[in-house]
């Protein structure tokens, strides 16, 4: 009867068809046996991924900390030196006049701040300049403060440089030992620039022997600096001042040496 069955080409096909997908079936039957194994993977990798959010807790807890700032908030420096003068200053001022200087900057970044300097600064009048005021002697200087934007330049760790310019104040005052000038006379270009000439005369009270000026101007100027601490540092510095008050003005060109920390 099988024979017979067998003989019918449908029935070949059929049962060739069967044994197909009893062999899928198998097949299928044990896919979930052999994928058991795996299965326990994600269980395992489970494990570090909850290890990893268990680590990444504490440091959503604590905030990065800032970077330590290379530079100083704050800098201050002193420092002395001699006057050079320049212009109208030079024809009735010495050079060589002793200066003291000091000064505070507030430094916004390790290239960039805002400085405030004041600084006074010796005028020895010329011996020409005595003989024009017939006077045997007379003393003079000048007072000033800057306010300067400074760049810093670091060249390298123990050498640098800076540059400042800005507005300045000077005030600059003096007084002749005594004079043989005739009030009312009149006036030559050292009392002009003295400040006592009025109408081209000098005043008929007598009033020529102090001499009071404010003068408004700028300044600007670089120096170079060596550390010698590390903490402080050694610096040379030239500036030009200028200040000017009804068409009298103030020349200077002062050196100074100092320290700054």
């Amino acid at each position: 009867m099988i024979r017979k069955l067998a003989t019918i080409p449908g029935v070949r096909y059929l049962a060739f068809f069967m044994t197909v997908l009893m062999g899928i079936a198998v097949v299928q039957a044990q896919q979930p046996s052999a994928q058991q194994p795996p299965a326990a993977q994600p269980q395992t990798q489970q494990q570090p991924d909850q290890s990893s959010s268990q680590e990444a807790s504490p440091e959503e807890t604590t905030r990065p900390r800032n970077k330590p700032r290379d530079y100083k908030k704050w800098t201050f420096n002193v420092g002395g030196g001699a006057s050079l003068p320049n212009g109208t200053t030079n024809t009735y001022v010495r050079g060589g006049g002793g200066i003291a200087a000091a000064g505070a900057a507030r430094n916004y970044s390790r290239y960039f701040g805002l400085r405030l300097d004041f600084q006074f600064d010796n005028l020895p009048l010329r011996t020409s300049a005595l003989e024009l005021a017939q006077a045997p002697g007379a003393t003079d200087h000048v007072y000033s403060l800057m306010l300067d934007p400074i760049i810093n330049v670091p060249a390298s760790k123990n050498w640098g440089g800076y540059l400042v310019f800005g507005p300045s104040f000077l005030h600059r005052s003096g007084k002749l030992d005594s004079s043989a000038a005739v009030p009312g006379s009149a006036c030559n270009g050292f009392f002009t620039w003295w400040g006592h000439c009025f109408d081209g005369s000098l005043p008929i009270n007598g009033n020529f022997l102090h001499s009071s000026q404010n003068e408004f101007g700028y300044n600007f100027g670089g120096g170079i600096t060596r550390k010698i601490r590390p903490n402080m540092d050694l610096y040379v510095e030239f500036r030009y001042l200028h200040g000017k008050h009804n068409n009298i003005t103030t020349d200077l060109r002062p050196i100074t040496i100092g320290i700054r920390w």
